[in-house]
């Protein structure tokens, strides 16, 4: 099934909801109506904001940044020798419990091009 890319007004959030994950797009080559495409690592290390997941007295913290990338890159597009994001994507985030709080597309941000995994 083919998978569309994901663009700089894709929404991404934490797996709370509420958490908001900002793009920022490596590369300014390559467009999709007008927006620039997200690569290899640019949802990695980026701020989340509006997390709900607080519980002071339990010990849970809010998902502040995003970690590594688990899945979600094309095997087939590379932009200047970098995998595109697909909507697919998917990684942890800073978030309590460790190592169990993952991120994900919502919306990809573009409608129009699509492609294999």
């Amino acid at each position: 099934m083919p998978l569309r890319f994901i663009t700089e007004d894709a929404v991404l959030t934490c797996a709370h909801i509420t958490g908001r994950i900002s793009n920022r797009p490596g590369q300014s080559w390559v467009r999709v109506e007008g927006r620039r495409l997200l690569v290899q690592d640019d949802p990695v290390g980026r701020s989340i904001s509006g997390c709900s997941n607080t519980n002071v007295l339990a010990g849970m913290v809010p998902c502040t940044s995003t970690l590594r990338v688990q899945a979600g890159y094309s095997s087939f597009v590379r932009v200047d020798g970098h995998p595109v994001c697909l909507e697919t994507v998917t990684g942890l985030t800073n978030g309590t419990p460790p190592g169990a709080v993952t991120y994900s597309v919502r919306s990809p941000g573009q409608s129009l091009v699509r492609s294999t995994p």
